[in-house]
């Protein structure tokens, strides 16, 4: 898979997150996809994170914007860089109480590709910015 397949592959998968198209944006996984949350586990298979998109989507309404893609020249490898604008709706487990909290978070991504689709995503924000924002 060449580079700018690779890019246009977490292009998508940041579209169809915005868009709100949640059988697309899984489509873009392998069956087997690993997911590393930031500050938490990491979770194995399409169905782990679906579960985990649906409490996510529970919790907060978020839109990815100021998006950057880059890719290594094989298409196997590819990082995204870019800000978080988001609600918190609903107390999410362990976390402060949700109010209707508003937030801007720079965040990043890393990915491993397989066969056209995401094999591995790895996320990193900071927390603490995060607990900032919403007044924890």
């Amino acid at each position: 898979m060449p580079r700018q397949d690779a890019v246009n592959l977490i292009q998508s998968y940041y579209a169809a997150f915005n868009a709100g198209e949640w059988d697309a944006f899984l489509a873009l996984l392998t069956d087997d996809v690993v997911h590393d949350i930031n500050h938490g586990a990491c979770e194995t298979g399409r169905d782990a994170f679906r579960a985990f998109m649906a409490r996510m989507n529970r919790s907060y309404a978020e839109k990815i914007v100021d998006l950057v893609v880059m890719a290594d020249d094989t298409g196997t490898r590819a990082a995204a860089e870019f800000v978080v604008e988001g609600k918190y709706l609903v107390t999410d487990e362990g976390l402060p109480e949700a109010t209707g909290q508003t937030y801007r978070l720079p965040a990043g991504a890393f990915f491993a590709i397989e066969g056209g689709r995401v094999a591995r995503v790895t996320n990193y924000y900071n927390l603490a910015d995060w607990l900032r924002q919403v007044g924890a």
